[in-house]
């Protein structure tokens, strides 16, 4: 990280979420606690039926429907999770420089679900591309999703997109961060997004690799760490937060919801797939140091675990590597719940873990029956919450194809 305004503190001052077992931070928290899945069969185009994270947020609470019709799934949940995110933060939008304001969303990839449904559509016609849509190309650019957002709130400052595979949702909180402490906006809106369940590619590519989860019940399908794991459940999900320099935030007396106290992200730079714990370790301790933290100053452990047999097992040997002696951190896992929201799943995993510093629990990771030997943790907080004294450190990971590795500490908000 550049010394570049490093004393300057960054905070979270507004979330706004969907998921696929709540639109909002208090229903996902609540739905967290209470070990409430949302993850149900769902059929999509060549295949049976297969276990999915669909999110149920009123499409048309903050988009017109002409405007849904021209742009995309990932764009409606970014609307729907940044506005919810500046009502949450109580900032005085309509009155301030939107020439100021960003918009920084990490994405795992875009523009397929339109690319297929308009080949297949266009197939009926005979393949005649006289009927091909003249929205794709604004549809299936890469910045689309953070553009959209910029169209609905009239927001004239920087966005950008941040292709980052599953690491993507941390890599938009840090880079929102890099840009307030660089001074090149005031008002960030930063997070993930992710549409994946609409395309069919992803589900095949992953059963063609045996790494699609099955189960004869779907909320049971995302097992991370249990010995009988298969595979991955594919979500879509998005999370939005507001962040400020701490300066602002307090100037106009915001609520707080924590400081993002360090980050880092690196790459393996070896394998397309298969995760690299060493270089995932070395993340995770970079990101310590940044933050100025000791491995025994972290209280949650918020786990990237997706269910599949080789990336929960190396995961777990980065965490023993990090943490071998330290009497904390709680470990926990989120995609248990929701499945993998791809792009989003890193900033709706912080997001489900943060009310903790206020109530004081650990939500556990679900449908752990069987903990695979190779996946034992300390500190492993299962199937009911863990209530624990004074929990002021957060570090969540998340990780991605392509070796991409991230990890963002937030802390609680001490002045």
């Amino acid at each position: 990280m550049s010394n570049i305004a490093n004393d300057i503190r960054i905070v979270i001052t507004g979330v706004g979420l969907t998921a696929p077992n709540a639109n909002n931070l208090p229903d996902f928290r609540k739905a967290l606690l209470e070990g409430k899945s949302g993850i149900r069969m769902f059929e999509t185009r060549y295949l049976p039926p297969v276990p999915a994270g669909v999110c149920t947020f009123d499409k048309f609470k903050h988009e017109t429907k002409k405007a849904a019709r021209r742009g995309t799934r990932a764009g409606s949940i970014s609307i729907y999770c940044a506005n919810e995110a500046v009502i949450d933060s109580g900032y005085d939008f309509q009155n301030k420089d939107r020439s100021r304001v960003g918009v920084f969303i990490g994405i795992t990839e875009h523009g397929n679900v339109e690319t297929e449904n308009e080949v297949h559509s266009l197939a009926k016609y005979n393949n005649d591309v006289k009927f091909w849509t003249h929205h794709h190309n604004p549809r299936t650019v890469a910045n689309n999703p953070a553009g959209e957002v910029t169209l609905n709130m009239k927001i004239t400052g920087p966005h950008l997109c941040m292709g980052a595979a599953c690491a993507a949702g941390n890599l938009g909180i840090i880079y929102s961060a890099q840009m307030l402490r660089l001074g090149e906006v005031d008002f960030a809106l930063g997070g993930g997004v992710s549409e994946s369940i609409h395309t069919f590619g992803i589900f095949a590519s992953f059963k063609s690799q045996n790494a699609l989860a099955h189960h004869e019940n779907p909320a049971k399908a995302c097992r991370p760490f249990d010995k009988d794991r298969n595979g991955i459940v594919v979500s879509e999900g998005g999370c939005m937060y507001t962040m400020e320099r701490l300066e602002d935030a307090k100037a106009r007396g915001a609520k707080i919801y924590g400081e993002v106290a360090g980050y880092a992200y690196n790459s393996d730079a070896t394998d397309f797939v298969l995760p690299n714990p060493e270089r995932q370790a070395e993340c995770m301790n970079l990101a310590l140091k940044r933050a100025g933290m000791d491995p025994e100053d972290v209280d949650i452990l918020n786990t990237h675990g997706t269910g599949t047999q080789q990336g929960d097992e190396h995961e777990c040997e980065a965490a023993r590597t990090v943490f071998p002696n330290a009497p904390r951190p709680y470990i926990n896992n989120t995609k248990s719940y929701i499945g993998h929201c791809m792009g989003a799943a890193g900033a709706l995993e912080l997001a489900g873990n943060i009310p903790s510093f206020e109530d004081g629990l650990v939500h556990p990771t679900i449908n752990l029956d069987n903990i695979d030997p190779d996946c034992q943790l300390d500190g492993l907080v299962i199937n009911k919450p863990k209530p624990v004294d004074n929990i002021k450190c957060i570090m969540n990971n998340s990780f991605g194809m392509l070796g991409i590795n991230s990890v963002v500490i937030l802390k609680k908000f001490e002045d």
